[in-house]
């Protein structure tokens, strides 16, 4: 048994090895994406469009935005391309309307924000729209 062992271990190493050196370094140590959230009211500096995003973690934390103001947090995703927590989600209210996203979820930004490895969201008075460069928007849904 003993032999049979070390036998299978003399096999695996050397391709584990290989299989390790091949994936990207960033994808061993895990990929950063940026998360953002921007107040895109036009005229809005009265009121302050407020946000408040958390995970199954906790809470990432609030703020209120003022016109043009953002807020924004890492994500890291590990080797096997997931994060302590899959989703986050945020709550946007200005004066009595509120409304909940998902501002990142794994399965879903992975693919869509890896160029820049940057998540943004635009926050209109006609709805949200979503970038990964901040200079093409498109709109993801309505209030």
């Amino acid at each position: 048994m003993k032999i049979l062992v070390s036998i299978l271990m003399l096999i695996f190493f050397p391709f584990f090895t290989v299989f390790v050196s091949l994936l990207p370094a960033e994808q061993l140590f895990g990929i950063e994406y940026e998360v953002r959230v921007i107040n895109g009211f036009t005229n809005n500096s009265s009121l302050p469009l407020v946000i408040w995003c958390a995970s199954k973690d906790g809470d990432i934390g609030g703020r209120a935005l003022q016109e043009h103001d953002d807020f924004s947090w890492p994500v890291k995703t590990n080797f096997w391309i997931t994060t302590t927590t899959s989703q986050f989600s945020c709550t946007v209210k200005l004066d009595r309307t509120r409304k909940s996203f998902d501002a990142f979820k794994v399965p879903r930004d992975i693919y869509r924000c890896s160029a820049l490895r940057k998540c943004s969201w635009l926050v209109m008075e006609d709805g949200f729209y979503f970038s990964d460069d901040e200079v093409n928007w498109k709109k993801d849904f309505s209030w």
